[in-house]
């Protein structure tokens, strides 16, 4: 490999580094997010949750799931 690719190929990783360490934050302050959201019980008072309120939480379940499994190999994304 000459100096030239060698530098090239450097500054791809570099780059594919520093948006790998861009999207990790993103998804840390997303998780972080939810997770203090979750803590406060989705902004929902217990003497005022009904069915709607079950519903989006389920679908959050959902949509969860599908990065959970995806991000294990499970379900849909089993190998």
């Amino acid at each position: 490999m000459s100096p030239r690719t060698m530098k090239t190929g450097t500054k791809s990783t570099d780059h594919a580094l520093a948006a790998f360490i861009a999207k990790k934050a993103e998804i840390d302050t997303n998780l972080a997010r939810l997770r203090a959201l979750s803590g406060d019980h989705f902004g929902v008072a217990p003497e005022e949750v009904h069915w709607g309120h079950v519903g989006i939480l389920d679908h959050y379940a959902e949509l969860l799931k599908r990065i959970t499994d995806s991000a294990f190999n499970e379900g849909d994304h089993a190998a």
